[in-house]
């Protein structure tokens, strides 16, 4: 049941999203026929297995406080954003919302690609609740905003993907809301663009805006919240500082964490990865450890860090070279390095041989998601021979609360002299 503050005379000043208890439980259909036959009960003997994509969650949101949620893929993040926004309805519990609401989840869910970008912000305003005068008033600042120039006046159809989600985002962000809620949306257009969105956040906050804010992104979630709610599989792990949550969701995430039940809550490596070679030698694993020597694929940006490889050499090889590389979630590589480089391996190895590398460096890439790749290869007769690469099979987080421009910081020490 989703409430607002004309429906609930209780609702606490002070609290702008009340969640209370809220679990959603989705029936699995194999046949678009069986949704019909379940929602009208037309074979009350069947049974269809159900996915609890929340269960028994609760958690306030106060006046002016900033609380991002966190968690894996299918931890029900969005998922409890769609209820408190009314897209969804709980099966069991409520969300109780104190204030105008601005969601920034699926951006131009409401766009008619047969409008132009003007009607389509008037029909958006008014979905929102804004009069057409109000909207008016708002029109220079969004226009000002998504700055597509004269593609205003022309059919959405005709919009390229980037100019769609400017538009939308503008028209989002603009309408004075008391309650911002976001879900992965602040990086969208280009990087000026980006920009321009997490002044626009900023600004939110320094007005004391409620907002709440669900992002993979460790390191806006530690930069800008106030509290973190960390979810998995439908269950609130825990409640509290950027800090502790974060350091909670690396436990998560590389298997160490324990729930009230002593089970282990588990998020595996990437199954989707690429490989290849000869498989005259094998990578079998890999661990990354954090500057407490914890096995950890979040690393905090400005400390040491170490990736062990662990490799099978199964015939005699007359010159191997291991190494690993760092790319963006866009697929440029950042920075790598391998033994040949670092002049650590010399020598051939034997055929049966068991062997871990250790990298270890220091962290100055930038805050964000980046993939691992990892490769074994050599020369045979001087020719350069592949045994076994592994692409994009680890996903590394940076947690960072300052960032600089481009891939990675210089660090950078600021003196400023008076003469």
């Amino acid at each position: 049941m989703i409430m607002n503050e004309n429906e609930n005379k209780n609702v606490n000043n002070e609290i702008s999203i009340d969640v209370k208890n809220v679990t959603k439980i989705y029936s699995l259909y194999k046949r678009p026929s069986d949704r019909l036959i379940d929602t009208f009960h037309l074979m009350p003997w069947k049974k269809y297995p159900k996915n609890e994509a929340l269960k028994d969650v609760s958690f306030t949101v106060k006046k002016g406080e900033t609380v991002g949620i966190i968690g894996t893929n299918g931890s029900g993040k969005s998922t409890v954003l769609k209820i408190i926004t009314g897209v969804l309805t709980p099966t069991k519990g409520k969300a109780v919302v104190n204030g105008r609401i601005s969601a920034l989840l699926e951006l131009g869910a409401g766009f008619n690609a047969e409008y132009t970008g003007i009607e389509n912000v008037y029909l958006n305003c008014t979905m929102m609740g804004l009069s057409k005068e109000e909207t008016e008033k708002k029109l220079p600042e969004i226009l000002d905003f998504a700055d597509i120039g004269e593609y205003v006046y022309s059919p959405v159809k005709t919009y390229s993907s980037g100019m769609f989600v400017r538009l939308a985002f503008a028209v989002a962000i603009n309408i004075d809301p008391e309650i911002l809620i976001v879900d992965e949306a602040l990086s969208v257009g280009d990087v000026f663009f980006q920009a321009k969105c997490y002044r626009k956040f900023e600004d939110f906050k320094r007005q004391g805006k409620t907002i709440l804010f669900v992002s993979h992104d460790l390191s806006s979630i530690a930069k800008y919240c106030d509290r973190v709610v960390l979810l998995n599989k439908g269950d609130k792990l825990g409640e509290g500082s950027p800090k502790e949550m974060i350091d909670l969701y690396k436990q998560v995430l590389v298997g160490q964490y324990k729930d009230e039940k002593n089970a282990v809550v588990k998020e595996g490596l990437n199954t989707d990865t690429l490989e290849y070679g000869s498989k005259k030698a094998k990578i079998l694993d890999c661990k990354i450890y954090d500057n407490n020597g914890r096995n950890s694929n979040a690393i905090i940006k400005g400390t040491s860090f170490k990736i062990a490889m662990e490799a099978e050499v199964l015939e005699d090889l007359e010159a191997p070279i291991f190494a690993f590389t760092f790319k963006n979630v866009q697929g440029t590589e950042i920075t790598g390095t391998n033994t040949m480089i670092e002049k650590s391996i010399t020598e051939g190895i034997r055929g049966g041989s068991k062997l871990t590398i250790e990298f270890t460096q220091d962290m100055n890439l930038q805050g964000g998601e980046y993939l691992l790749s990892l490769g074994l290869t050599g020369f045979e007769k001087g020719e350069f021979t592949v045994y076994h690469r592994l692409y994009d099979c680890i996903n590394v987080t940076v947690v960072s609360d300052k960032d600089s421009v481009g891939y990675y910081d210089m660090n950078s020490k600021v003196d400023i002299k008076y003469h």
